[in-house]
């Protein structure tokens, strides 16, 4: 589990193709030196399990699943990406909470300044469209956001300076694909009322039969 808050932006440092599989290994400011191999890590908002630790670097393995539901099909050995360690007990919960499932991929479709800050607008896979909220959360590339305008084809974010010096948002440009985790509370709820939905089904069948 994580909260969308960025400790780190780190660098693909090499890529290995394999079949059905890629090998990153990835440069870090973090202190990994209490990290255990098998410790979970989002990069880009992509839950993924270190593999190999060494001073500065740790490797990680994509399956080829994880590759079609992300960015990492078409990144490059040098791409900077977000980083953030799991929350340990105790740790706060400066964001939301965040899986680390990729829920699709959207796209940057304009870039605007108002004055420190940044506009960005984001297009949403119709599917996902649904568990968008106004004012709601958003994990875009694993950072923490709030909805400000939400319509048919996707949405808005502001950053502030902070977000932009520490995460990788501020690099993108026009066209950039981006990792998309919508907020897990709109899927319980929709869980939740299609659950009561049915049981209204069935017990309304079950009257009508006795």
């Amino acid at each position: 589990m994580f909260t969308g808050i960025i400790q780190d932006v780190g660098r693909i440092a090499s890529i290995n193709q394999k079949a059905g599989q890629s090998d990153f290994r990835i440069a870090t400011a973090l202190d990994t030196a209490a990290w255990q191999p098998g410790d979970s890590v989002a990069v880009d908002g992509c839950c993924l399990t270190a593999t190999h630790l060494e001073n500065g670097f740790f490797d990680v393995t994509l399956s080829s699943e994880t590759l079609a539901m992300t960015i990492f099909d078409d990144v490059t050995e040098g791409c900077r990406v977000n980083l953030e360690p799991a929350l340990r007990m105790g740790d706060a919960l400066g964001g939301h909470l965040v899986s680390g499932h990729v829920d699709g991929l959207g796209r940057l479709e304009a870039r605007d300044t108002l004055g420190e800050h940044r506009v960005l607008r984001f297009s949403l896979p119709e599917p996902l469209r649904k568990y968008a909220v106004h004012k709601g959360s958003v994990a875009v590339n694993g950072v923490s956001l709030t909805i400000n305008e939400l319509d048919s084809r996707g949405f808005t974010v502001n950053l502030i300076p902070h977000t932009l010096a520490h995460s990788n948002l501020g690099r993108l440009q026009v066209g950039d694909a981006v990792n998309i985790e919508t907020d897990m509370l709109g899927r319980y709820v929709e869980r939740l009322l299609n659950k009561s939905a049915l049981n209204i089904s069935e017990r309304g069948t079950g009257e009508s039969a006795s």
